[in-house]
Formats: C-alpha cells, structure tokens, sequence
C-alpha cells in the first residue's frame, strides 16, 4: 500500500520527535495527527533513504520528498504464536518499549511467528475485549496538564464601575501537582502563548509533553483519534524542545489531574477572593500570585510534603532548561501570491520572486516581520507595516521590465512629453499637478507613452490638446478621443460643450490603474 501522503512539514516533526527526541511511536503519531503505522511507513522510508538527524539544511522540501517517496515498502504475512496478553500491557508500561520492540523480541525467539501487522491486531483485539482502565503513573516532569477554569473572575472598570470577565488559565505537573495560575480577559491564542510562556518562566523549566484540553487555541480541530494542532501552538512547542498531546475527545481520566488542579483553584484562590474588587487584571493577578504560592507551599493532607517540596525534588531536576530567548508570538497564514507577486496580510501588500505568482505560500507574522516561506523554505522577509492598501516592494523580487519602471521620475515624464508636443507635455504636467503625490500620475503617464506607439505624433498632439480644453487629464479620456476620433474635428465648438469633470481622488483609481501590466511588457 502507497504511503499516506503527508505535509514536509509533518515529515520533518516526525523524524525530529524520533531522532531527536527518541518518543515512542505512539506519541509521534498523537502529537502529529497520524495513524502509527504512518510513522513507522515514514521512519522506515527515511532509514532506507540515509536520512540521520538533524536533516542537512540544503535539504529542502522538494528534494527531501523525492528521497521518501522513491522508495517503497515491503508487504507483510503473519503466522502464529504469540505471549500473554497480560505480559505485553505490562511491559508497555515501561518508560520507551513500545509493541514494535517486543515484537522484534518476540520474533527472535519465534522466527515463525506472527509478522508486526498481525501481531499488533490480536493484541489490540485482546484489549478492546478487555476494557480495562489502568491508574496513571507520572514520570517525573514528563507532563504538563493545562486548562481554563470554568469560573470567570470580574475586573471592575474603575471609570464606569462596569465589570469585565476574565479566564483563569491553570497548568499542573503530573508528578509533584506544582501549579501555576494566570488571568486574562480571553482564551484566544495570543493570550493562551503568553501564558504558557509564563508559565515556562514561572517553572524554570520545559515539561517533555503538553497536555492541553481540546480548545480552539490549542487544538484547531478536536478529534477522538487525530486532532490537528493549531500551528502556532505547534511552532512554540517546538521552540521551547517540548510535544504537544492533547486529551482524547470525551476522555476525562486523559486530563483528570488538571481538572482536579482547576477545582483546587477555584476553591483556594478565585473562592478566597470572592469578597475582592480589583480594578485592573494586573490587581487581580497579583492577588492570584499570592494565594497561589499558599496554594503551592500549602502541605497534602496525608503527606508531609507541599507541591513545592515536591516539585523541587521531582519535576524540577527533570526539567529540559529554557531556551536563550523566550518564544515570540507568530500568526500564520496561507496566502496565494497575486499576479503581480504580492500577497495580502491584513490589508498590506508585501513582494514575493515574480517566480511565484498565482502560488500557495505560508505566511509567519509577528508584530515586527512578515515572514513569507515557500514548501517550508524561506523566501521573502519584511517589516511588519500596519498601513492598508500600501504595498511593501523588495526590487529583487521584480521582473527587469519592471524594475526599469523604478527609474522614472516627474522630470523625465514631462521631457518625453516635449519630444511629443507642446500639448503632450503640458497634460502630462497637469496630470502630475492634479494628484497629491506626482507618483500617483505616473501611471496615467505611461500610458499616453503606450499610446505614442499606436498612434501618430499629431493626433497624440490633437488628442491632449482636446483633453486641455476639457480638462480631462487622465490616460482614460485620452485614449477615449482617439478611439473615437475627436481629434480629427474642429475645436472652435468646444466652448459650448460642458463635459463631465474627471473624479480625482488619492483613493480612487481607474482602468489605467490596471494598464501597466501592459506597460511593463510594452
């Protein structure tokens, strides 16, 4: 069977959370979304193919889908004999053995035995039957269960006495129960990174694994058995050497230490400040802070030890460190670069290589820089610029023709006019004079140049000699008389005529706005 056909970006996740951070099969295929047997297609692929980690940087996109998908994979057959059932659950309880490893183990004292495909069925057959609930075990800071609490927290505003809601976001190691709390006034995903930053910061430290609930935030589309994480999400994980895993649709026990750590939270902090009128959420966090570390510093009831005794001596020391620089806040984007190799991001349009016009490219955004990649190369960089309808243009990415458009300036506009004629030049003066910025009449202007190419010096003559009269200075009424050959009859009649006055405006823009496609390729 053909492998499933995945993202490059997949692909390299796959091999970075095998290679680097030596996970099981099982956790690479939840925190990417994908079937196990896909991970074990891809890994077998990119063993075959010499791949090692960290892949070569001048290993692209395009170069590394040939190298996987140039090789096929070997069909399986099974046969028989097989070990207890009871054995192999026990045995995956073990930190890194996974069902290909005991399989591998089984096969060598079996050669006869089962293949891998067949192995595994019967043993997941053997656990669908079963049903069995297993007591979680914790490894020291493996995991981080994170979640909002379900009760709002009001902040007062002090000028209009109305109240505002705010979330309480709450993380929670699995293994010392070391809790952090922050408000803010949303759950969106700037203010679900900034509190996982804070909360890194607020730790010292990296879990291995992220266990969010299924929101918007984290997880873009929840589903029981691949959920698709929000790419923001997944880029500051990456960033902090962290794997995202999210709790399984309608499987509370997934995420049972963190709702347990929300209930603790709302009794020992959002209760005991019940009685509290806070009028900015930085008051209110404040407050949080300190019944937080009575919270942490609060001793169990059946044991002599607090959360942060307990994290001191089990989570802390198996932290991963922080990385030198905390992670940005990015958005990302899909964008298809227009024909004239621009792409829009809130309003602003930024260049891309002319090469890539009518393509699908993805977009990072962050308050300073516009990052535009290319099947996960980076292609283009620029400052971010809040300005609508401007546009951001790097002259590398133009073609020659284009770039050559660069070089006019007002005065040399209007001495190619005076080569013309005396009337040439003076509607192209007019035309610089009516608009607020002479470049905005450059267009105009290179299309009465078009026009010289067609038509005859002297009906060119004629024609801006009529638009002089009317006061009709654009490119638009120009070619107008000369399609209609008004240039050809008298102008003694034209003081009678009370023709309709151009619309000039900054933010309007007419056809010849659009003609200078044809101009660059004149």
């Amino acid at each position: 069977m053909a492998a499933e056909r995945l993202s490059m970006r997949t692909i390299r996740e796959i091999l970075r959370l095998k290679w680097e951070k030596h996970l099981p099969n099982k956790r690479i295929a939840e925190s990417c979304n994908i079937a196990r047997s896909t991970v074990r297609d891809y890994l077998s692929r990119a063993s075959e193919a010499g791949l090692s980690w960290p892949l070569p940087p001048e290993l692209d996109d395009i170069l590394l889908e040939q190298m996987i998908f140039a090789l096929q994979s070997a069909p399986v057959t099974g046969r028989r004999d097989l070990p207890s059932p009871e054995y192999i659950r026990k045995e995956l309880t073990r930190k890194s053995v996974t069902l290909r490893l005991l399989w591998l183990e089984y096969k060598q004292a079996n050669p006869d035995g089962y293949q891998y495909s067949q192995f595994c069925l019967l043993y997941h057959q053997w656990l669908d039957k079963t049903d069995v609930s297993l007591r979680q075990t914790h490894r020291a800071g493996e995991k981080l269960f994170i979640d909002y609490a379900g009760q709002t927290i009001p902040v007062t505003d002090p000028a209009t006495g109305k109240t505002r809601e705010a979330w309480l976001f709450v993380a929670v190691f699995g293994a010392s129960c070391y809790t952090f709390a922050w408000a803010s006034f949303s759950q969106d995903i700037p203010s679900w990174i900034d509190a996982h930053v804070r909360a890194f910061r607020f730790y010292g430290g990296v879990p291995e694994i992220l266990v969010p609930d299924n929101l918007k935030s984290g997880v873009s589309k929840p589903n029981y058995y691949e959920p698709d994480i929000n790419p923001t999400y997944q880029e500051m994980a990456r960033h902090y050497g962290a794997v995202v895993i999210p709790a399984r649709v309608r499987k509370p026990k997934d995420k049972a230490k963190v709702e347990s750590a929300v209930q603790i939270a709302e009794r020992s902090i959002l209760a005991a400040l019940r009685n509290h009128t806070f009028f900015s959420i930085t008051e209110r966090n404040t407050a949080i802070d300190e019944k937080l570390a009575d919270l942490n510093n609060r001793k169990f009831q059946k044991m002599e030890a607090s959360r942060k005794t307990l994290f001191d001596t089990i989570d802390k020391p198996a932290l991963k460190p922080l990385p030198a620089t905390p992670y940005e806040y990015a958005r990302w984007k899909k964008a298809r670069v227009n024909i004239d190799y621009h792409i829009d991001v809130d309003g602003h349009y930024y260049s891309v290589p002319y090469q890539l016009a009518k393509q699908q490219v993805d977009v990072r955004i962050t308050q300073a820089m516009v990052e535009i990649l290319f099947k996960n190369k980076r292609i283009a960089v620029h400052v971010y610029d809040c300005r609508q309808g401007r546009h951001t243009t790097i002259t590398e990415h133009m073609l020659k023709s284009h770039q050559k458009y660069l070089e006019w300036t007002p005065s040399r506009l209007v001495s190619w006019a005076g080569q013309n004629g005396p009337q040439t030049k003076a509607l192209v003066t007019c035309i610089m004079e009516n608009r607020t910025h002479p470049e905005q009449g450059f267009r105009s202007c290179l299309g009465i140049m078009r026009l010289a190419k067609k038509y005859s010096t002297e009906r060119l003559e004629a024609a801006c000699a009529r638009a002089l009269i009317i006061k009709a200075y654009s490119y638009k009424s120009v070619e107008s008389i000369l399609k209609s050959k008004l240039d050809t009859q008298d102008l003694k009649d034209l003081s009678s005529l009370t023709p309709e006055k151009p619309i000039l405006h900054e933010n309007l823009r007419g056809k010849e706005y659009y003609l200078t496609q044809e101009v660059f390729h004149a």
